[in-house]
């Protein structure tokens, strides 16, 4: 996201100036406005969300500090400094430094004081400023607080500029921001994983020390989503909860810092493990965005917020509002043997089916026979598509389908005409080996100017010269060997930093010039989901396992963070476990996101065509409440051997719940089977009248809340999806 800035020019309310002078105690109705208050002195502020208040002030040293973020009814003058607004190296080092340098001369201790400050509006809300100056050196920390007051949260960013005329300035920390969280036992719940055990959820206490979260090599099969709460809140509904997440895509870190005294540091941002920028006189560097939230309504309250946070204002405007469509893949029927005949056979499949979009995946290009070469060669195989893919895709759009396509430009093989033309493009040192991934391939040195040109320009022709209208964007190979030997030896450890810059530029100009191109972010499965690749991608591959059973569980934590539009899931024939799962099972599992199917179509028989055409009719049926709606996670298969998702629409009148079982144990053997099976719905209108078109009767909305209903899915391995409609008005 890029930052856009206006100073606010209008004169301040009536209102504003007296609440002003009334900073402390914050009531709730100003709270829900969300405006960032000064104090008399003009040197204090009290930064609001619906729930929470973010005090800080300027002591009589010129130091900034953090007071207090929590509850919002806090008066600030009952807040006591916790730590310093940006903690840095130097001094005291009882905190985590945000930042670190050092200065030309040597000296790597910095001291800073307050300078000035500014409101201003940044994207469309509220922004304090806050300049800071090193007390002898020549460095400026500007940073920056977001207010986001209708998704209970804050953003943070910092911006720190060499304003010297000689030196250089190195930079060898800086991260987005710090939060202090008051005295309490703390729990910490994340997200790890691993290639095909995407976003496992770990919950853990916080004891004195550091607790670390980072990538060191580009892939993260978890999040930095973060949700702290105090021990024994464990509550859906309600209860205190303090979370966030950063928005970027490359290395990067969140730190937990709890002291004796029981307080609790958070701070995160672009990992430096291995990396330094140098400020040359004049220059200026910005961290990408962190978010920090607190809300009172439990863990769905932190789902709601990020959720609809990135549904709102994360995700690219262009193609944001509109339904995603439903896919059919080839990969798992062709692999890489692809040819004209054999895909448009199965389009004319798809199409019947209801299909809306029709990818050709790996296999394409030229040299492409298998994965051992070709990446990097961005033109067609005149071999499988003698008259190039414009007439395949002619003939495909004519069937009523429009046309993707896969690619992986950040990635060479050996074997092509690019690596062989310009070895030197890849991230590689002198004199060392050159490590492939588990395929024979290497990652381009994308921090280079000469090959941010030649993937824009072979993408470009691509796009241009194709009626393409989606592109799945894969990279498969995990960072390593990140050595730039031609940039002159100051630069060589931002490579990494470089990299992702360019990678943003490079999607941000191909959408720019297409801005009717669904773009999919794909990285080894969920090796690469984060808001900064949500910002230039409209959906993402949250796994490579398309079993239905783990993709129950991954599509579990998934949408706890993420909106279900941006969750692209296949039917596929894949079975893992082993389980000869129904066909319907797989459908239901895959309706809970964006549906796509990845089978070879061609060898179903018409039995299994006619499920999936009704499925897919289905789909569509519910497919604005699932990709629009509110998410609740009621029943999630980590706690019982099921698991119950709802979506919700916006006002509340219609809703779709899918039940999945696992496995069945006999009654009253393990918790699971101990527990009611009453269920109860949210977020519908508590006097309105429903029907649930697989159920008999009708319910008031106060009883599906209140009471809950049993959901008629019996039997191991068996779901069910239930459209839930309110009665005319």
């Amino acid at each position: 996201m890029k930052h856009k800035a206006t100073i606010r020019k209008s004169a301040p309310s009536a209102l504003f100036l007296f609440l002003a002078t009334l900073l402390s105690p914050v009531s709730s109705s100003l709270a829900r406005e969300g405006v960032i208050i000064a104090g008399e002195n003009g040197k204090s502020w009290g930064i609001l969300t619906r729930s929470a208040v973010y005090h800080l002030a300027v002591s009589p040293r010129g130091e900034v500090n953090a007071l207090w973020f929590g509850n919002s009814l806090q008066p600030a003058g009952q807040a006591k400094p916790q730590g310093p607004e940006i903690p840095v190296r130097g001094g005291q080092v009882s905190d985590m430094p945000v930042l670190e340098v050092v200065f030309p001369d040597g000296v790597r201790d910095i001291e800073l004081e307050y300078k000035t400050h500014e409101l201003l509006e940044i994207d469309g809300s509220q922004t304090l400023k806050i300049i800071q100056r090193d007390k002898y050196y020549p460095l400026e920390v500007a940073s920056f607080i977001r207010a986001l007051p209708e998704y209970d949260m804050i953003e943070k960013w910092v911006e720190v500029a060499n304003t010297g005329a000689e030196g250089v300035i190195r930079v060898e920390n800086l991260l987005s921001g710090s939060m202090f969280l008051p005295k309490d036992i703390y729990e910490l719940t994340h997200y790890s994983g691993a290639w095909g055990h995407e976003l496992v959820p770990q919950t853990t206490e916080l004891t004195q020390g550091v607790k670390t979260l980072q990538v060191r090599d580009f892939k993260s099969y978890g999040s930095s989503s973060f949700l702290v709460r105090p021990k024994g809140e464990t509550g859906a509904n309600e209860g205190k909860a303090w979370f966030g997440t950063l928005c970027y895509s490359g290395n990067w870190r969140v730190d937990f810092q709890k002291s004796f005294s029981g307080t609790v540091q958070i701070a995160g941002g672009i990992n430096f493990w291995d990396q330094e920028i140098n400020l040359q006189p004049g220059q200026t560097f910005a961290t990408p965005r962190m978010l920090f939230g607190y809300t009172e309504q439990g863990s769905a309250g932190v789902t709601t917020a990020m959720v609809s946070y990135t549904r709102e204002k994360i995700l690219p405007a262009a193609l944001r509002d509109r339904l995603r469509p439903v896919l059919y893949n080839s990969w798992y029927a062709t692999t890489f043997d692809v040819n004209e005949a054999q895909q448009l056979a199965l389009a004319k499949v798809a199409a019947e089916l209801g299909v809306e979009m029709f990818v050709i995946d790996d296999g394409w290009f030229k040299g492409r026979k298998d994965g051992s070469a070709g990446l990097g060669d961005w033109t067609v195989d005149r071999g499988k598509f003698p008259d190039g893919l414009a007439p395949m895709i002619k003939k495909i759009n004519a069937m009523g389908l429009d046309f993707g396509i896969w690619v992986e430009p950040e990635m060479v093989s050996p074997d092509s005409d690019l690596y062989r033309a310009h070895p030197d493009w890849v991230l590689h040192f002198p004199n060392r080996e050159r490590h492939h991934g588990k395929r024979p391939q290497l990652m381009l040195n994308l921090a280079r100017e000469d090959v941010w040109q030649y993937l824009y320009k072979s993408l470009r022709d691509l796009l241009a010269e194709n009626n393409i209208k989606f592109v799945k964007w894969d990279a498969n190979k995990a960072l390593s060997d990140a050595g730039f030997p031609s940039a002159p030896a100051g630069e060589q450890r931002a490579v990494r930093i470089r990299y992702v810059e360019n990678l943003y530029r490079l999607v941000e100009t191909l959408r720019a010039e297409f801005p009717g191109v669904w773009f999919e972010n794909c990285s080894s499965g969920g090796g690469r989901i984060d808001p900064g690749m949500m910002a230039r991608f409209d959906c993402n591959w949250p796994s490579d396992i398309s079993d239905p059973v783990d993709r129950i569980f991954i599509h579990d934590s998934y949408l706890a963070l993420f909106p279900a539009c941006t969750m692209v899931t296949w039917v596929a024939e894949k079975d893992r476990h082993r389980r000869s799962l129904p066909l319907e099972y797989k459908f239901d599992v895959c309706m809970a996101g964006v549906l796509g199917v990845g089978c070879d179509i061609s060898k179903w028989d018409d039995s299994q065509r006619r499920l999936a055409r009704g499925k897919i009719a289905q789909y569509k049926r519910i497919r604005e409440t699932v990709q629009k709606g509110g998410a609740s996670r009621l029943v999630s298969p980590h706690d019982e051997n099921r698991s119950i998702l709802q979506y919700t629409s916006a006002d509340g009148r219609n809703a779709v719940v899918f039940v999945y079982n696992l496995a069945e144990y006999p009654e009253n053997t393990v918790s699971g089977t101990r527990r009611s099976p009453l269920v109860r719905l949210r977020g519908l209108l508590p006097g309105a009248t429903y029907q649930i078109k697989e159920m008999k009767g009708h319910f008031t909305g106060k009883y599906l809340m209140d009471a809950g209903v049993a959901f008629p899915v019996k039997g191991a391995y068996r779901s069910g999806v239930f459209e839930i409609m309110a009665a005319s008005k």
